[in-house]
């Protein structure tokens, strides 16, 4: 399977809005509910990216950072994740947690099929 970028998001909206950028960037996507589930498909052979939304209500972000980056190998895969503006202390958390990059929301949709095609 060729590379891949990891998405953890429970809203319908930007779980399509990244899936549906993905297939125009020509860059395969799984889309992912759990941490357990982002752990289990996080090899560092095949992922180039992990994209998280730190808003997610049922997705526990800032745990499943932590424990990528605990994971053998997850140290490796870099970690973008994306949040509200105003919830900076979110960000910050995220941060510490090992998240590389930290968007606002925002800021994640204008840039999202360059941040996918930079990849290459």
């Amino acid at each position: 399977m060729p590379d891949e970028v990891l998405v953890l998001a429970d809203d319908l909206f930007f779980s399509s809005k990244i899936a549906s950028t993905a297939r125009l960037c020509s860059v395969p996507a799984r889309l992912l509910k759990t941490p357990r589930e982002l752990l289990q498909f996080a090899d560092p052979k095949r992922v180039k990216l992990v994209i998280i939304d730190l808003n997610g209500r049922t997705t526990e972000p800032v745990r499943a950072i932590e424990e990528l980056k605990g994971s053998s190998g997850g140290d490796a895969i870099p970690v973008l994740a994306f949040f509200s503006h105003v919830q900076t202390e979110l960000a910050e958390e995220a941060r510490k947690a090992g998240a590389r990059w930290i968007l606002p929301r925002s800021a994640f949709s204008a840039r999202l099929a360059g941040l996918l095609t930079d990849l290459e």
